[in-house]
């Protein structure tokens, strides 16, 4: 163990031996990662207090009062790296004192390299400052602080002032200059005895985090991120050197200015890089054709799986990670990424942009903010089908330079629908029907975006396939009718569709404009219209229930009432054939009515219940135009459980079977106050001991408890007001009936 007292630049001169004996120089000094931040220059007042007081004893050392700054402790490892234990902040110091007399004296380039074997491992901008720094060469005559010459050189990121070791250094570097300025012969004086210490090599001990923190009481131990920034960097070494030094200086420099603006409250960016960083492993895990589901997702885990420097793919995986963020930080000039997504698209429906689903059209920041993090235990905040649109601005930023501005937009449009129409079938979970989509899905975004193809055959299972059918049908139409494409886009574009419209079809594309006006009626005029114009119901693949539209009444709805008409006007699996009818009435009721008002709209309904009243032919159309009872329900979903007995039904109040609000809508129209039978869920009129009950061809009154026992024991009605029908339809107004009737009825039997 050596003793003898060295300077700074003989410190790069020390010589050792090795575990045979074999004498060696040490090579260089790393202060390591497990130490805290260069200290020396913070600006608090105690540090301020110190660093002058160590500063004026440096400078009465130069002067002709040489000082020996004890010991300093530190291991050499077998490849000639010396890192001190304890004395960091003192080598530091003199690192900083001997570049600033070197450049001071213009010190040849030769006589000062060994400044370049001084590192900080702390950051990777730490270490990157002090290897820029050596090189630098300032303006002496500039006549201002020393570090606002470096802060102004092309080769400083701003995001480095964050960086505490070099904001702590520059701090430093001014103190030196002001206290050192005056002094003639530094250099000199430093290469002398003037300033010393005393250097232990501790081999034998080893070099552990237990030992940092037995001899450093002060150390600050690293964050998760300066960690896993550690790790990518010894894993990126192995795969390629040149790859890691240019992404490790990247991610200090021009990646964390690109996040900086998206920083969470923390006021760091460490939480949005890794987020960022997972969203690209999960791409990658799906162009392997596997799915993330189920494995382990942290920082580290992902590390290990795609940066393994023994795997074929790590050196891809690397250039795909510097490619991404690349793409990023290439937008600057553009206004960043959020106004270049912003760009293409837009809330609202407008020529030039693409109309997205979500008000949150900054996919960048929400993927930064969310991605990975669950909103519960089934829901991702930043769902599949937003990671599949985002993955589609890779494919146009890797590729830019072969996709125009106007074909992206296309492309981007197409996509678009399909992820709002493929609810279904977007999924990473094999044990979902169709299996993990998710790798056939990215290769259909590569071919759209890419090339401009909607693949129809050779990948697996992927978006819905009726909407890959309507959007090559679109994208062949449009080719063929340009000066209807913005019609088209428009229709597309309206919010009870976002992006499929079969309903409407291409083969009238005058009726394309009409929709949109159609819908700007009052919605219960538009739904008495339809069904004035033909019965339009679309039925359930379980057989007894039946969508239709949704006015509102009696308790509006809000966003419920659009999912009725949007429900109507998507095809699903199970609604092939009543979807079509849909469409076909929808058609005839746009093609028929000009112009589409309000007025207009009441004389198509009203015309029909003079039809039906003149012809005696009162079929349940005429009910749910007559009654506003039948058009209350919030969903526009009715249980017809016998399509043979039409007037045995149920207006649902929400989407779910069994909620108090639902109702037999004969007999709310008879009695809409009734309040007695909620727990049958308004199935009956409940007063007291008698249930009416509305039947196929009656209305029947039952002394019962509960309406099942009528069913299950048989009870024979105590009253009976049966409707006269021709061929299974009322020929009276069964309501205007009914209502006399139960006036009589709760006269004679006293309820």
């Amino acid at each position: 163990m050596a003793t003898k007292a060295l300077n700074f630049i003989q410190m790069f001169q020390y010589t050792y031996q090795d575990s045979q004996g074999t004498a060696h120089v040490l090579e260089r000094i790393v202060i390591p990662m497990i130490q805290r931040d260069y200290a020396q220059g913070r600006e608090d007042a105690r540090t301020c207090e110190v660093r002058k007081r160590f500063l004026d004893a440096l400078h009465e050392a130069v002067m002709g009062k040489p000082i020996t700054l004890d010991f300093i402790y530190g291991d050499i490892s077998p490849d000639g790296i010396m890192t001190p234990l304890d004395g960091q902040q003192r080598l530091t110091t003199l690192f900083l004192l001997h570049w600033y007399a070197a450049k001071k004296a213009e010190v040849p380039e030769g006589e000062l390299a060994f400044l370049k074997h001084f590192s900080y491992e702390t950051r990777a901008s730490a270490r990157m400052f002090c290897e820029k720094l050596v090189d630098f060469v300032p303006d002496k005559n500039l006549g201002k602080p020393i570090s606002e010459d470096i802060i102004d050189q092309s080769w400083f990121p701003l995001s480095w002032k964050k960086d505490a070791t070099v904001a702590s250094m520059l701090v430093m570097l001014d103190a030196i200059q002001k206290r050192f300025a005056d002094v003639p012969d530094l250099w000199a004086k430093l290469q002398g005895d003037a300033i010393t210490f005393y250097f232990l090599p501790i081999r034998e001990m080893g070099l552990t985090d237990e030992l940092y923190i037995k001899m450093n009481s002060r150390g600050k131990p690293l964050t998760d991120f300066e960690h896993f920034k550690a790790e990518l960097e010894r894993r990126l070494r192995q795969i390629d050197k040149e790859t890691a030094q240019r992404i490790i200086y990247k991610i200090d420099t021009v990646w964390t200015d690109l996040l900086w603006p998206y920083r969470g409250e923390n006021n760091i960016i460490d939480d949005e890089f890794l987020r960022y960083f997972r969203f690209l492993c999960d791409i990658l895990c799906y162009q392997e054709g596997d799915t993330p589901r189920g494995k382990p997702n942290g920082s580290f885990d992902l590390l290990a799986r795609y940066f393994d420097p023994a795997q074929e793919m790590s050196k891809a995986h690397a250039d795909m990670l510097e490619r991404c963020f690349d793409a990023w930080c290439a937008l600057k000039e553009e206004g960043g990424p959020s106004a270049f997504v912003k760009k293409f698209l837009s809330e609202e429906h407008q020529p030039d942009k693409v109309k997205f689903w979500d008000d949150k059209t900054d996919l960048f920041l929400e993927c930064l903010a969310a991605y990975g993090e669950m909103r519960d235990a089934r829901n991702r905040l930043f769902p599949l089908n937003k990671t599949v649109l985002f993955y589609a601005f890779h494919v146009y930023l890797l590729h830019r330079d072969k996709i125009t501005t106007e074909a992206f937009t296309d492309r981007l449009s197409i996509v678009v629908h399909l992820c709002s129409n493929s609810q279904d079938e977007i999924s990473d979970s094999e044990s979902r029907t169709g299996g993990n989509r998710m790798p056939a899905i990215l290769q259909q975004v590569d071919s759209i975006i890419g090339r401009g193809e909607i693949l129809q055959s050779g990948l697996d299972p992927n978006f819905n396939a009726a909407q890959l059918q309507e959007e090559a049908e679109k994208q062949a139409w449009t080719a063929e009718h340009p000066e209807d494409a913005e019609a088209l886009h428009a229709l597309e574009d309206h919010p009870l569709l976002y992006g499929q419209m079969g309903i409407i079809g291409l083969e009238q594309p005058e009726l394309f404009p009409r929709f949109a006006e159609l819908f700007a009626c009052d919605w219960d005029a538009v739904d008495c219209a339809l069904v004035a114009t033909g019965d339009y119901r679309q039925q359930d693949r379980n057989n007894w229930r039946y969508q239709l539209g949704s006015s509102g009444a009696n308790g509006g709805g809000g966003r419920r009432i659009s999912v009725a008409w949007q429900k109507l006007f998507h095809r699903t699996k199970g609604n092939e054939g009543s979807f079509e009818h849909t469409g076909k009435v929808l058609r005839t009721l746009l093609s028929r009515v000009e112009p589409l008002t309000d007025e207009a709209l009441h004389e198509v309904a009203d015309r029909c219940l003079r039809d039906c009243t003149a012809e005696q032919r009162y079929d349940w159309r005429y009910y749910y135009i007559r009654y506003p009872s039948f058009r209350r329900g919030r969903y526009g979903t009715y249980e017809w459980a016998d399509a043979g007995k039409p007037y045995e039904c149920f207006a649902f109040w929400s989407e779910s079977y069994a909620s108090s609000r639902m109702c037999q809508p004969f007999l709310f129209a008879i009695d809409p106050k009734n309040e007695e039978a909620k727990d049958e869920y308004n199935r009956v009129l409940r007063y007291g001991k008698y249930a009416i009950a509305c039947e196929n061809d009656s209305f029947s009154i039952y002394e019962c408890e509960n309406i099942k026992d009528v069913r299950e024991k048989g009870l024979v009605p105590v009253e009976r007001l049966p409707i006269p029908q021709e061929q299974g339809i009322d020929t009276v107004d069964r309501i205007e009936q009914g209502k006399k009737w139960l006036s009589e009825m709760r006269k004679g039997l006293g309820f």
